[in-house]
């Protein structure tokens, strides 16, 4: 318990007092907002006052001069430009921002005991700072750290998750628990030119960083950002969010974004703390499209050599598509939901699908947030074959949730939240699992205030 309470005192340590320079130009930008035409010129008015900005103001997205920081996803993934930003931001020639997010918990994988389950207290946790510093008049230099305490406040055999699956523990497969994170998740570097308002060039490099796959990482999406779990198709969709060696080139052109990556595929191994090889044996793209404010769309597909350690010689072909959904719906109100398709095609007998449709919908200092998930899973994956022979599972787990901020200053929220899961398993899994796995969870949350 020590350790978790030096968690609270660590991000409350890395997140500093709040600017009151950003607060004006918030409001600043929120009145120009205001006076934007309607119509079918709407965006282009608007991108032409967020070049203004851009060019004259360093709070801009880390790879482009002319779009809003709120665009920022995980690695070079598009957010909504309506997506509430929780983080401390500082800086004039040279902007520093910092987010994080650190949950003191209780959770339960299966209070009733009628099949597999685990309870456990932990703290999931992550940190990152980034910054952004103009070069020359059309230039923008970016760099990010990101950081998780995981390997010491949950082991390392992580939390217990009932039906996930990714990774390893001493050698064995997890299963029903979620790997600990990196130390070291994200450290990157970027550069991005402006052609004009309405074209950009940019690279970015990681070691380790994020390629160009899926949506932003769950703990990058608002819509995910009260519940302490990771989904369950984490390895169908945004996995590679960790990936030890990545170099990225994109293009954009007005609201839509094309890139490409090369990167290594085998994911991180079990010694979180060191640094994995660098391969540069797998690749990527993906196209992005915002067409307003409050969507952002994206599809990629990413060919991964020998991802998982366990099974050499196997590649994937990973798809995705997503849809993301941010808006503001009154004061102190605003909604955010994702839905996210991921396919894992590792060759006859092995194609798997994964859905996920998760919503956050706050209002004051409440918020009541769900996420419904289906994946198919293999008895490889859940460590059943020998039980059960070589099949594929369709699993279906709906989480509802309710969080309430309790405290805050003027650059940290705590909130206390609760959760109940609902596990549907197929009917080959009922023996094993029981037939209706209920999950519990009970949490202190830390956070960044809303900026």
């Amino acid at each position: 318990m020590r350790k978790l309470f030096l968690l609270l005192l660590l991000i409350g340590a890395f997140v500093t007092r709040s600017s009151a320079q950003h607060e004006h130009h918030k409001m600043q930008n929120m009145q120009e907002k205001k006076d934007t035409i309607p119509g079918k010129n709407k965006m282009e008015h608007e991108h032409a006052m967020e070049h203004d900005q851009g060019m004259g103001h360093p709070m801009s997205h880390a790879y482009s001069l002319n779009l809003p920081m709120s665009r920022n996803g995980s690695g070079t993934s598009w957010l909504p430009d309506e997506t509430p930003m929780y983080m401390y931001m500082t800086g004039k020639k040279t902007m520093w921002m910092f987010h994080g997010s650190v949950f003191l918990r209780y959770t339960n994988t299966n209070v009733f005991n009628k099949g597999i389950g685990a309870d456990k207290f932990d703290a999931p946790n992550w940190f990152m700072v980034m910054m952004n510093r103009r070069v020359g008049k059309k230039g923008l230099f970016s760099a990010k750290a990101m950081i998780s305490l995981d390997r010491l406040t949950e082991g390392g055999n992580g939390y217990p998750l009932l039906f996930q699956s990714g990774e390893t523990y001493k050698g064995n497969p997890l299963v029903n628990r979620q790997h600990p994170h990196d130390l070291f998740a994200e450290l990157s570097v970027g550069y991005s030119y402006a052609i004009n308002k309405h074209t950009d060039v940019f690279a970015y490099f990681g070691y380790p960083g994020e390629p160009a796959i899926s949506a932003p990482a769950f703990m990058h999406r608002v819509s995910a950002m009260n519940n302490p779990d990771a989904p369950l198709g984490h390895h169908w969709q945004d996995a590679t969010h960790i990936t030890f060696g990545v170099g990225t080139l994109g293009f954009r052109y007005k609201q839509f974004k094309l890139e490409g990556s090369i990167f290594t595929g085998r994911e991180p191994d079990e010694e979180r703390y060191g640094f994995d090889k660098a391969r540069f044996d797998s690749y990527s793209y993906r196209l992005s499209y915002n067409p307003s404010p409050n969507w952002a769309l994206q599809f990629s597909q990413g060919f991964i050599n020998e991802p998982e350690l366990l099974e050499p010689g196997v590649d994937v072909t990973r798809t995705t598509a997503s849809v993301l959904y941010a808006k503001k719906t009154g004061k102190a109100k605003d909604l955010n939901a994702a839905l996210i398709w991921g396919f894992n095609n590792k060759g006859e007998g092995h194609k798997e699908h994964s859905l996920l449709l998760e919503e956050n919908y706050r209002f004051g200092r409440n918020a009541l947030y769900s996420r419904y998930e289906w994946v198919q899973k293999s008895t490889e994956e859940l460590a059943l074959e020998d039980q059960l022979g070589h099949k594929t599972f369709d699993v279906h787990v709906f989480t509802a949730g309710y969080n309430r901020g309790i405290w805050k200053s003027k650059v940290v929220d705590l909130a206390a939240g609760t959760q109940v899961t609902l596990n549907f398993p197929a009917s080959g899994l009922k023996p094993v699992y029981g037939n209706l796995p209920v999950g519990f969870q009970v949490y202190l949350q830390l956070r960044p205030v809303l900026q």
